[in-house]
């Protein structure tokens, strides 16, 4: 007996070893990136958000982590893109402005710079480790057949907007996919006609509702896109248009929201984008089904079971808006900060991002890490186990893991922004220096801040902060390059 229970012991220890050795990996987690469009510091419950509901994020908080001090690169749609795929910061990154092309009609369609061929992106860092990628949403990088299509950045897949300016219309006639036009039976609509506020009907509004909603059949296409993709590892970035002008969302969504808002009036169109009648209601109906989408992605990752093998991530470009019927105060949409789109003060640059990992992030974390979305690269470099070079990012994995004390900090974050003036601004520590109007004087004074007493930068301490002063001077010297566009040299 002792005999026989001594062999099993040898057999049961030898297959214990051999199974060991010929375990099977675990699958490389898959990482979604949803990316908001001039969604504000505050606009959703997380971060302070009282009068439009998200319920979705809330729990993406709950059951992840919230970031306090994340930055994106700069504060306007398509440099904020190219320096969060490229990881690059204003004062390297190539490009740095919304360099239009093209206009607002089907046939005038050339959307903005492209992005050139061989740029080292997030998409192309992930097919490099292994994973299908796909680009769902608003692009604004470069059209089809050119060398800034998605296709020839990094994604094995793509479907949405390829021009910012044909997201001006939540109702376009077409979206892309795989360079390829798809027609959505939509009219086309010239969102940027006013209305006469003397003569407006309600069917004079209708004229700006359509009958396919982009953002429903960009969802579509994602959870497509994961359906497939189930049996190995995938990158999805995610960039819905929601919320940016035009104020347009399906009426059933609109209703949960009509007579909610006592101070709210019809927006005519006469600060630019789509006329319409309950301008508070559409706004906030726009957040909230920007919400429902990420329920839906979450909802369907459960369904496959690949919840806990799946990154969730979700930030915006930057700030809130201040055109097109959107009221940044009414909302409290940057929670009191200074600035709004197109600023480099807190309000323009400082975003929401949330990160859920099931069992890797802890649940209901919050961390005041300065980071900016040009580390996500280096965070997917190091997640995939890659060296990068030429980045101007720090992973912030090992904050994810619950590692602070090996997380690496970056000693200043740096903005350049060409536009509005041409603006500075640079964050070290607690302190904050910004330029502004620098075109037009090149002396511009630095205006500094302490974010840990002052957040809303009311007070600026410049003339007694002497050594700061310098110290950012000497930090524009280092990091700013000239750019190949002129227009973006205003240093």
């Amino acid at each position: 007996m002792k005999r026989i229970l001594l062999i099993a012991g040898i057999f049961l220890q030898y297959s214990t070893v051999f199974g060991q050795q010929h375990k099977q990996p675990t699958q490389k987690p898959n990482v979604i990136y949803i990316y908001a469009d001039d969604l504000g510091y505050a606009e959703i419950g997380p971060y302070g958000q009282k009068k439009i509901k998200t319920p979705n994020l809330d729990r993406m908080a709950k059951e992840g982590m919230k970031f306090t001090d994340h930055y994106t690169g700069t504060p306007v749609c398509a440099p904020a893109r190219a320096m969060l795929m490229t990881g690059k910061h204003g004062g390297h990154s190539y490009i740095r402005g919304n360099f239009e092309l093209g206009g607002f009609p089907d046939s005038t369609e050339r959307g903005q710079m492209p992005l050139k061929a061989g740029t080292m992106t997030v998409g192309r860092l992930m097919q490099q480790a292994g994973y299908k990628t796909a680009l769902v949403g608003k692009w604004g990088l470069g059209m089809n057949a050119t060398e800034g299509s998605p296709l020839n950045q990094g994604f094995d897949y793509y479907y949405g907007l390829l021009d910012q300016k044909q997201a001006h219309s939540f109702y376009p006639t077409h979206l892309w996919e795989n360079e390829k036009w798809d027609t959505l039976g939509n009219t086309f609509i010239n969102v940027h006609k006013p209305l006469d506020s003397l003569k407006a009907t309600d069917q004079d509004f209708d004229y700006y509702k359509g009958k396919v909603y982009a953002p429903e059949k960009m969802t579509e296409k994602a959870l497509a896109f994961i359906d497939k993709n189930k049996g190995n590892p995938f990158f999805l970035y995610l960039p819905y248009p929601l919320p940016h002008v035009s104020l347009q969302a399906p009426d059933a969504d609109v209703q949960e929201y009509i007579g909610k808002f006592k101070e709210e009036r019809p927006y005519y169109g006469q600060k630019g984008y789509a006329a319409n009648k309950y301008p508070y209601a559409t706004y906030a109906a726009m957040i909230t089904f920007l919400d429902k989408q990420v329920g839906l992605i979450m909802q369907r990752l459960k369904v496959l079971g690949l919840d806990e093998n799946t990154i969730i991530m979700f930030s915006s470009d930057n700030g809130t808006t201040f055109n097109g019927g959107v009221n940044a105060k009414f909302f409290n949409s940057v929670d009191g900060l200074r600035g709004l789109k197109m600023d480099v003060y807190e309000g323009g640059i400082r975003e929401p991002f949330l990160a859920r990992w099931p069992g890797k992030i802890k649940a209901g974390a919050t961390t005041n890490l300065v980071s900016a979305q040009y580390d996500l690269l280096a965070t997917m470099a190091e997640l995939t186990g890659q060296k990068l070079e030429n980045t101007d990012g720090i992973s912030f994995l090992p904050t994810l893991r619950g590692k602070n004390n090996q997380q690496k900090k970056h000693a200043y974050l740096y903005f350049e922004y060409p536009e509005k003036g041409g603006q500075l601004a640079i964050r070290m520590g607690n302190w904050k220096g910004v330029r502004t109007n620098v075109k037009k004087d090149p002396q511009s004074p630095w205006q500094i801040f302490n974010l840990k007493t002052d957040r809303n930068e009311t007070q600026d301490l410049a003339a007694s902060q002497p050594e700061l002063v310098k110290q950012f001077d000497e930090i524009v010297k280092k990091e700013h390059q000239d750019s190949h566009v002129k227009a973006w040299n205003f240093l």
